[in-house]
C-alpha cells in the first residue's frame, strides 16, 4: 500500500440541531448540542486512517482544549501527527446549524491560518514518488499551490478536494492528478453551469481527472478516457451531512493507495459517506473498515 500524506485544517465542530435557520434578532431553540473534533482535513486524515490506510498529516492547532480534543481523535484513529504545529493562535472552530439533516456551517480558521510552506516541506520530506498527496482550502491558499507544486515535483499522486469553494483556486488545478468538487465548487472553479461541460474545462485547465459529489445523485468520474456515473449508496436514513464529503475523499484515498482503480474507488466511497451521514457529528461519524465491507458484502448479496 501506497502513503498518502495530507496537508490540511483541524477544527473543532460546535453542532447543534435546529428547524429552521433564525431571523435577525430571533432566539431559537435547538437541540442535541455536541462538541466533536471537525476540520476538512482532520476528518480526511481521520477517516483514511479509519478505514485502513497509511496516512501523515500536517496542520496547526492551538494550545488549547479544542487542540487536545483533536489530536486525540487522530492518534486515536491510527493518523500521524508528528507534523501538527501548536501554535498561540485558538485552534480553529467550525459552528454547524444541522436542519432537516443538512448543514450550514460558519468557520474561524485559528491556528489553521499558521499554516506555511515549511509545513508541507516537513510533511513530504520522506514521502516516495507513488505515494498520494491530498489537501483542500481550509488552509492559507499560497501554502496549498506551494504543497502542491511540490509533491508535483516529487513525483507524488495528488489529489485536490477544492472546499470551501473560492474561483480563486483555479490556479490549483494544474497541480492536481485528481480533483473531487462538489457541483457548486465545480461551478465556480470552471465558471460553467453544465457539469460535463465544467469537469471538461477543468480537463482543459490541467487537471489529470475530476470526480463531482453529487449529494443523494452519486458521483461523477469524468477522466479524458472515461465517463462513469457511480450511484448513491443508502445505508440507511440521512440525519446529518457533516463530513460525508470527508469521508468519500478519505475513502477515495485509501482505495487509490491500495492500487484500486478510480471506478471501485469512487464506488467504496460512496458506500463509506453514505454510512456518514446516518450518523450525527464529523469524525464521529466516519466507518470503520469492517463496517463499510459488512455493507458492501450485504450489498453484494442482494445483487
Amino acid at each position: 500500500m501506497k502513503r498518502i500524506f495530507l496537508l490540511g485544517s483541524l477544527n473543532c465542530d460546535l453542532t447543534v440541531c435546529a428547524p429552521y435557520l433564525p431571523e435577525a434578532g430571533e432566539t431559537l431553540k435547538g437541540n442535541g448540542f455536541m462538541i466533536t473534533a471537525g476540520g476538512k482535513g482532520a476528518n480526511q486524515a481521520y477517516a483514511c486512517a479509519n478505514l485502513g490506510g497509511s496516512v501523515k498529516m500536517a496542520g496547526a492547532v492551538g494550545t488549547d482544549a479544542f487542540g487536545d480534543l483533536l489530536l486525540k481523535s487522530l492518534n486515536g484513529a491510527g493518523a500521524d501527527v508528528s507534523c501538527v504545529r501548536r501554535t498561540e493562535r485558538n485552534t480553529g472552530v467550525a459552528v454547524i446549524t444541522v436542519i432537516d439533516g443538512d448543514n450550514r456551517i460558519i468557520l474561524d480558521e485559528g491556528a489553521n491560518g499558521e499554516v506555511t510552506e515549511a509545513d508541507a516541506r516537513a510533511l513530504l520530506a520522506d514521502a516516495q514518488a507513488g505515494d498520494l498527496f491530498i489537501t483542500q482550502l481550509e488552509t492559507p491558499l499560497p501554502v496549498v499551490l506551494s504543497a502542491l507544486r511540490y509533491a508535483k515535483e516529487k513525483g507524488l499522486f495528488t489529489v485536490l478536494n477544492p472546499a470551501p469553494a473560492k474561483s480563486e483556486a483555479r490556479e490549483a488545478v494544474s497541480y492536481a492528478d485528481l480533483i473531487t468538487p462538489n457541483r457548486k465548487e465545480l461551478k465556480l472553479l470552471s465558471g460553467r453551469e453544465e457539469i460535463e461541460a465544467g469537469c471538461e474545462t477543468l480537463l482543459s485547465l490541467g487537471a489529470g481527472g475530476v470526480i463531482v459529489t453529487l449529494g443523494e445523485q452519486g458521483s461523477l468520474v469524468y477522466t479524458r478516457k472515461e465517463r462513469l456515473r457511480i450511484p448513491c449508496v443508502d445505508a440507511g436514513e440521512a440525519v446529518d451531512t457533516t463530513a460525508a464529503g470527508d469521508t468519500y475523499c478519505g475513502a477515495l484515498c485509501v482505495k487509490l493507495a491500495e492500487g484500486a482503480d478510480l471506478k471501485e474507488a469512487a464506488s467504496f466511497a460512496s458506500l463509506c459517506s453514505g454510512i456518514a451521514v446516518t450518523r450525527r457529528g464529523a469524525q464521529v461519524s466516519v466507518p470503520t473498515r469492517a463496517e463499510a465491507e459488512a455493507l458492501q458484502k450485504r450489498i453484494g448479496s442482494k445483487e
